[in-house]
């Protein structure tokens, strides 16, 4: 119990730090009512733990909040007015995201990306949920998929530096762009979804990178560093924080909760 508080405690801290050093990102209520007695701060805390207590819903972290730590939370608000705020900072959600990602840096980078599937394979047929939204059929090496995509850059060490997310029907290079559009003068590591000389030469001339995938290494008998097996552990432990299980009923509802676990995963890992 008193690592779990400890664990609210620094994540509080750090949320209530980041909002006061930047006011124009907090500030963002124009109404009488922009102080509500339960703070963002809160709201962002209790979302943050989903990872750290490893259940598969933010529904389940309120509970577990709500009954067991009620004194830490004395003005916590009902769970449908929770969620409609939470979803209200998604985009102090990718600032906080994007700030803490700005400070990883390294010579050499990973790209991946990895289905996020709303269902599971028998209900393809009759399938609804984020369609709207942008959800559609993919295809990875294990079968179809009815979802969204996530790509990712990392670090070598396993930070997360950049992050989008797709129709899981978007091919994994014509991402990549966007993904390593900071890089200079980097080295970039990818599956064999980024193949293709055409794109390895638009990375160099537009983004200044390097892109290395398994297949070039295996027709200049090169043997890639086992630094590209960190980005496939860094996945599974994200798996393990229940990032495929989608319960949002929106694309901010899921891109917003994605935001969520990639930050405590950057923050805590």
């Amino acid at each position: 119990m008193k690592k779990i508080l400890d664990k609210l405690t620094e994540i509080y801290c750090f949320v209530d730090d980041f909002l006061k050093l930047n006011p124009k990102v907090s500030e963002w209520r124009k109404s009488n009512h922009r102080n509500p007695s339960f703070s963002d701060s809160e709201i962002l805390t209790i979302a943050l733990m989903q990872s750290e207590f490893g259940v598969e819903s933010l529904r389940k972290t309120y509970t577990l909040i709500a009954e067991n730590f009620g004194e830490e939370f004395p003005k916590l608000c009902g769970y449908k007015q929770f969620i409609r705020r939470l979803h209200q900072l998604v985009r102090l959600v990718q600032a906080i995201f994007e700030q803490t990602a700005s400070f990883y840096r390294s010579e050499v980078y990973l790209m991946d990306a990895k289905p996020i599937p709303v269902c599971q394979t028998a209900r393809h047929r009759r399938v609804r949920l984020l369609r709207e939204d942008g959800a559609f059929f993919g295809k990875t090496s294990k079968g179809w998929f009815f979802g969204f995509k996530l790509h990712i850059l990392a670090t070598a060490e396993k930070k997360i530096c950049q992050a989008v997310l797709t129709p899981g029907n978007y091919a994994d290079r014509h991402i990549a762009e966007s993904l390593t559009e900071f890089l200079d003068n980097q080295t970039v590591i990818g599956d064999l979804g980024y193949r293709g000389e055409k794109l390895q030469t638009q990375l160099f001339e537009e983004n200044n990178c390097l892109l290395i995938t398994k297949q070039d290494a295996k027709k200049r008998n090169l043997r890639l560093p086992p630094i590209r097996q960190r980005i496939e552990a860094g996945f599974s432990i994200l798996w393990h924080h229940f990032i495929d299980r989608v319960f949002s009923r929106s694309w901010i509802g899921l891109w917003n909760t994605i935001l969520l676990k990639l930050l405590f995963f950057n923050l805590f890992r």
